[in-house]
């Protein structure tokens, strides 16, 4: 009855995409002929062209095949939105580009038949009728299926929330594992996942209850419980202590017609990111913390702290000549004040910020400033107050030593001792130290609590994002710089 529900949706799925498709095409071939001034064929005798120079009948086949292939017609119940979107991004993208390329090698109309006519219509000022349809098909078929989706999802979930389209599940575990993993299902109902029953990881138990939820027996009983009381996916909570029985418990599962999900028995704090599953020369790699903003993402990221600190010295070249004068003028020393902090891996570099203090060596018992601590000059409570005396550190950001956004960097004194009182603390330099950041947006900054800090850094290393870092710099610009916790 499942795999029946799961072919009907499949199928409801490629139905309507194909739909999606067509009307793509047609607007990218209508909003072709309106940019270019051109004339739509007569209908009903020139019908052909519309089917012709829609490309229609190769772009349906193949975006779909290209969704089949993303995994977009699987059941994705417990798959966010925004991975979906990624998938259709990526697919459209793939089909588009297929499609220009054996258009063009099938010589077709829209598309430069001869090498002559690509360097004519390259050194015409006049647009290409086939780059115009194809941009066209390229932003709206992402944007058409997207929106679709989100509908689709979005009727979903309002069904299952009203107990239709349902997915039963057994827990196997009935400790804490179990129980977390029986809540969070119950907190998500948008997935139509319905814990029907738990049984226990040990071979008998005596207990007949767990949340409200009857338990089935133990592990003893497995396969006479899965024949009696069939479910359709299975979620295996066992805790460290039986983890060696993972195996035979997988084993015993190959018997029967079920999803087999694996919860491990690891604390929260402990996953800073995402775990994800490699495969190396066809051994599974578990990848259990890694740095985020490895490979594109990375560049990308790069990408953005160049060109914002790049405009960011530009536009606030006046104001830092100013705070320059002023620093200058309140007290003797330097105008840059540079002390050894610690960015992404451990590594150290010299950090730049306006001098605020009479006193500019490094202290042997560092500590954090007060907010009426004596060595701070006048001119400097005002930059501190103000977050000015950090825009020095944009120099540091285009020197690849810091980051925009990130965890802000701290003495390498300071680490040494958090390192080993607080949990996690060096899963921060996982990425490289910030200007701002999302603790800084959200009010924790200066003598303010460690605990919550640490929480704000660990959440934006394990949900980094582009998205995420531009989000942090609006907020720091619509916020201000100024904030009653700097000092």
């Amino acid at each position: 009855m499942l795999k029946q529900q799961h072919q009907l949706f499949a199928s409801l799925l490629v139905l309507v995409d194909s739909l999606i498709v067509t009307a793509a095409c047609g607007a990218a071939w209508a909003f072709r002929v309106n940019a270019l001034g051109e004339e739509f064929p007569s209908w009903p005798h020139e019908w052909e062209s519309y089917a012709r120079n829609s490309q229609v009948v190769f772009a349906v086949p193949m975006m779909v095949g290209a969704m089949w292939l993303g995994g977009l017609y699987r059941p994705r119940r417990d798959k966010s939105l925004w991975s979906e979107y990624g998938s259709i991004l990526r697919a459209s993208v793939a089909s588009v580009v297929i499609l220009w390329m054996m258009l063009y090698l099938l010589r077709n109309s829209i598309i430069a038949a001869t090498p002559d006519d690509a360097a004519q219509r390259l050194v015409s000022r006049e647009p290409d009728p086939g780059r115009v349809q194809f941009l066209a098909l390229a932003v709206m078929l992402p944007l058409a299926l997207c929106a679709h989706r989100t509908l689709f999802r979005w009727s979903l979930r309002q069904m299952r929330r009203r107990g239709f389209n349902q997915r039963h599940v057994a827990v196997i575990g009935i400790g804490r594992l179990g129980q977390v993993a029986c809540h969070t299902i119950e907190r998500n109902s948008w997935t139509g996942l319905n814990v029907a029953y738990f049984i226990a990881s040990a071979e008998r138990s005596d207990r007949k209850q767990c949340l409200g939820r009857p338990i089935r027996g133990g592990v003893g009983d497995l396969e006479a419980t899965l024949d009696a009381h069939p479910v359709d996916a299975v979620y295996l909570a066992v805790p460290s202590a039986r983890a060696s029985r993972l195996p035979e418990l997988l084993r015993r599962l190959e018997r029967f017609a079920v999803e087999v999900r694996v919860i491990p028995d690891v604390l929260p704090r402990y996953l800073p990111q995402s775990m994800t599953v490699g495969v190396l020369d066809g051994m599974p790699v578990l990848s259990y913390r890694e740095c985020p903003t490895r490979g594109l993402g990375g560049l990308s990221k790069r990408g953005l702290d160049i060109l914002g600190s790049l405009a960011g010295l530009v536009i606030f070249s006046p104001v830092m000549l100013l705070c320059a004068i002023a620093v200058r003028l309140s007290s003797p020393g330097p105008v840059i004040f540079k002390q050894r902090r610690v960015s992404i891996a451990g590594e150290t570099f010299k950090i730049y910020k306006f001098r605020t203090m009479f006193q500019v060596e490094d202290e042997e018992q560092p500590r954090w400033t007060s907010r009426e601590d004596p060595r701070i000059t006048p001119v400097g409570q005002v930059l501190r107050r103000t977050s000015l005396d950090e825009l020095p550190q944009l120099l540091n950001v285009l020197k690849g030593q810091m980051s925009l956004v990130g965890p802000r960097p701290e003495r390498p004194e300071l680490i040494e001792r958090f390192r080993e009182d607080w949990r996690g603390y060096m899963i921060r330099q996982h990425v490289k130290a910030g200007i701002t950041g999302w603790a800084q947006v959200n009010g924790l900054r200066g003598d303010t609590s460690l605990r919550r800090r640490l929480r704000y850094d660990l959440h934006y290393i394990r949900h980094w994002s582009i998205g995420l870092d531009l989000k942090i710099l609006w907020l720091t610009v619509i916020r201000g710089f100024a904030h009653r916790n700097a000092h």
